[in-house]
């Protein structure tokens, strides 16, 4: 062995010591709890669900664009899932929604490049912000959803 493999090693182990340690730091998240960015988060859904739908049933010349009135509900219905599923406490729900906010983080930067006004610059970086700053915070919260559900439970009365 050389001395670069033990000290990858050690490093290996430090990172998997500082991980446990925190894994048993994590307060699991009790049934019934919600955290304030989950809480968010399902506002956020149900806000973005009724704009899709508004917008979709409102705009002329939607499939100009691009779009069409069926896929506007079918997402609306996909943000109202997660909603529901978040303010249950869902795993999925909040993997599933950190996954869109993270998508559009990627797709406000790339709108950047074509933003055609300081307005349009702006809407970008905020959108980049709060998305980003959002899904940064449910972290967490599915770490504590992991913790709540892979805390032993009571004894089985069978066993």
């Amino acid at each position: 062995m050389t001395e670069r493999d033990d000290d990858l090693r050690r490093g290996y182990a430090r990172g998997r010591a500082r991980d446990e340690e925190i894994r048993a730091a994590l307060v699991p998240l009790q049934p019934g709890e919600r955290t304030t960015a989950l809480t968010v988060a399902v506002v956020v859904a149900v806000l973005l669900a009724i704009g899709v739908v508004v917008g979709a049933l409102t705009t002329d010349d939607l499939g100009d664009k691009g779009g069409t009135v069926p896929f506007g509900v079918f997402l609306a219905a996909l943000l109202i899932a997660c909603a529901w599923g978040m303010w249950n406490a869902r795993y999925w729900a909040v993997l599933g929604f950190e996954a869109f906010l993270w998508f559009q983080v990627i797709m406000a930067t790339l709108a950047l490049v074509v933003a055609s006004s300081w307005a349009a610059f702006a809407v970008c970086i905020v959108v980049i912000g709060l998305s980003g700053w959002l899904a940064w915070k449910l972290i967490r919260v599915m770490a504590r959803i992991q913790a709540r559900d892979r805390a032993p439970g009571p004894p089985d009365a069978l066993s």
